[in-house]
């Protein structure tokens, strides 16, 4: 059954057509009401009663989801298009944005995929004053709480008498790692308290590399984190020990640490693409070094990903030059699907081209309706595209965009967001479509965020064909490049590229194609009808795998994005003459190394002192095993021989005797 999007201009404060909204988002749409949610509720209620009703508000979302719980039936689907639209000062007509937001609504949201972590509510706190007692008290009532102190708190003794309410153990916390309901601690210096001792100090004797498991880490030490990003780490909570107002409240959050919580599966990892380690040879490591929380490690010749430890920041899927990381909530297709759906609504009605702004669903969300509610609003040709994870919003998914047919992308900051990985992506983008089509705001403020909005100049570098983008990220991002810069063949990129040639020194390489072996994109390959190493730069991921292998320091790497149409398809980049079988005539190997080999080692070394000898090297492995056969001092010559010795042997000889 076909939707039902349900209106209402907030008494007359929005100016909604309906009949031309109907007409150009592809959904049914209601006459324009005035006070839904006051004096016409009960056209509300009859809408949703269909079943089909999608209410076009969101302030009011509590008081309808309490009529349809009345109604005992489910509750609608909402759509906010007054912050994002609505009120406005612009008073350029909106019809466009809001055809453009309401088709966009409609397209399937992927599920998000979840798995579970059991908490059973074993807690250990650190510190070392009595802020960590009181802490390990109060959280006892709720928890199976452990204190660890440090050792010199043994021998001061004077921890006083806890009747029971919790374990007081001595020692230094050396290793933590894991998450939430699954801790894996290390512990050296550790001691216990003797029980029945009237001495306090009175522990067993010290022991290094204690271990030991727990589900909750308070940490009031007031020291160095155990963590990298901590606060993005579930079941770790830290606080100032000084502090009584943080205290309080990472025991309060601490104390509802107990039970089956869900947590999303945020990134999908496919092992075969992945280009960090051929042969014990490293390549690239990207996602290696920018994962702040550290849940990706090395696993061989690939990465893992440790799900529980992993925050969704998606910074490893905007880096990741082969895609075998991406961002799975959702996932690339869905947003370039978004994009797309955006610009090609909005340009059906509106002649000039609209501006994207990217923001979180956390603070750029409410930056949006502060604005609207306290300032000025959007500009009309503005579209908010609200992501889950910004730092996932990569150079593909911007330059996808600015394909798609929007002037401009402008990706508005969360106080949290990790900067520096956006940033890189920037470097890519504005070498393919200019520094003027791509804007960074990392500002706190409504009335800033309008001004700078507003005071933005016209721009009007636009593609003339806009793109359909479908594929992976890597052929979005071709694929764009060429309708934004249709002149060019090639375009230098930053050394942070995932595109790019290798140069290779034809003086120095034997064409011994260990990087081919290697390669894990096929990007270089041989010819197995004569001595060749071919390359296909549309394929190469620039890891550095065939740099860091080539043993004659031969390959280098080139950041650039060719859109030419032969960088799709295999070029030469070596070859050399294959050298014939002195034997059969078979052509084998490359003539200068096998003419290298024969110099270096005829008459100069005790194998091949004879000239029969040295013939060997010049014959290909047929010729060469035949000819070993046939020469004096065969080892294939030999008797046949004797049969392995069993016990059985021994034991019937024994019988014998």
């Amino acid at each position: 059954m076909p939707k039902q999007l349900v209106l209402c201009d907030c008494m007359g404060s929005q100016d909604i057509d309906a009949d031309a909204l109907s007409g150009s988002c592809g959904m049914k749409c209601s006459k324009v009401h005035t006070e839904l949610c006051l004096s016409e509720i009960e056209i509300a209620a009859e809408a949703m009663r269909s079943g089909d009703a999608i209410i076009a508000c969101q302030q009011e979302r509590r008081r309808f989801e309490d009529l349809a719980a009345e109604l005992e039936i489910d509750p609608p689907e909402f759509l906010d298009i007054r912050d994002r639209a609505g009120w406005s000062a612009d008073k350029t007509p909106k019809t466009a944005k809001l055809a453009a937001l309401i088709a966009e609504a409609q397209l399937p949201a992927q599920q998000q995929k979840m798995f579970d972590i059991v908490s059973e509510g074993l807690c250990l706190v650190l510190g070392s004053s009595d802020a960590a007692l009181e802490a390990a008290k109060q959280l006892s009532n709720h928890l199976s709480v452990t204190v660890l102190l440090p050792p010199k708190s043994a021998k001061e003794g004077g921890i006083g008498a806890v009747d029971g309410q919790f374990d007081i153990v001595f020692g230094e916390l050396r290793i933590a790692s894991g998450s939430l309901g699954d801790f894996d601690l290390t512990i050296d210096k550790f001691a216990e308290p003797v029980p029945g001792g009237r001495d306090p100090s009175t522990c067993t004797e010290t022991r290094d590399g204690a271990q030991s498991q727990c589900d909750i880490i308070v940490d009031l030490s007031g020291g160095a984190t155990l963590f990298p990003a901590f606060e993005k780490r579930d079941g770790y909570l830290r606080a100032d020990p000084g502090s009584a107002n943080a205290v309080a409240k990472t025991v309060l959050d601490a104390s509802h640490l107990t039970g089956t919580f869900e947590k999303p599966l945020h990134a999908k990892l496919d092992e075969q693409l992945c280009a960090h380690s051929r042969a014990q040879k490293t390549g690239c490591s990207k996602c290696l070094d920018n994962c702040p929380t550290g849940a990706i490690t090395p696993n061989g010749d690939f990465v893992a990903v440790d799900p529980a430890i992993c925050a969704g920041c998606g910074t490893c899927s905007a880096i990741c030059p082969s895609g075998a990381i991406s961002y799975d909530t959702p996932a690339p297709a869905e947003t370039f699907k978004r994009i797309e759906t955006l610009a090609s609504t909005y340009r059906k009605i509106a002649k000039s081209p609209p501006r994207l702004l990217v923001h979180d669903e956390n603070h750029g969300r409410e930056m949006i309706s502060l604005c609207a509610r306290f300032d000025r609003g959007l500009p009309s040709d503005v579209i908010p595209l609200e992501v889950t994870a910004l730092a996932a919003f990569g150079h593909a998914e911007m330059l996808a965009a600015l394909g798609c047919g929007f002037a401009s992308v402008t990706v508005l900051l969360a106080p949290k967001t990790d900067r520096e990985a956006i940033e890189r992506e920037l470097t890519i983008v504005s070498a393919i479509g200019g520094s003027d089509t791509i804007d960074l705001l990392d500002i706190a403020d409504p009335v800033h965020l309008a001004d700078h909005l507003y005071g933005q100049t016209e721009l009007k570098h636009v593609v003339a064909k806009p793109v359909l983008p479908l594929g992976s990220r890597r052929q979005v991002t071709r694929l764009a490049a060429k309708a934004i810069r249709p002149e060019a063949d090639t375009i230098d990129l930053p050394q942070s590229a995932p595109y790019g040639a290798i140069i290779v020194d034809t003086e120095t390489c034997t064409l011994c194609l260990a990087c081919v072996s290697l390669c894990p994109s096929g990007a270089l390959g041989d010819n197995t009808e004569s001595p060749q190493l071919r390359f296909q730069e549309s394929a190469c991921l620039q890891c550095g795998l065939c740099k860091n292998t080539c043993p004659e320091s031969a390959i280098s790497l080139k950041p650039q994005l060719n859109l030419a149409d032969e960088a799709l398809s295999h070029c030469v980049l070596h070859e050399e003459e294959p050298f014939a079988c002195i034997e059969c005539g078979k052509p084998f190997g490359v003539k200068s190394t096998v003419m290298r080999i024969t110099e270096k080692l005829a008459g100069k070394h005790a194998m091949f002192g004879d000239s029969d000898a040295v013939k060997i090297i010049q014959m290909c492995d047929d010729c060469r095993v035949n000819a070993q056969f046939h020469s004096e001092n065969n080892p294939f010559a030999g008797g046949e021989r004797p049969r392995v010795r069993t016990t059985e042997d021994y034991l019937s000889k024994r019988r014998d005797h």
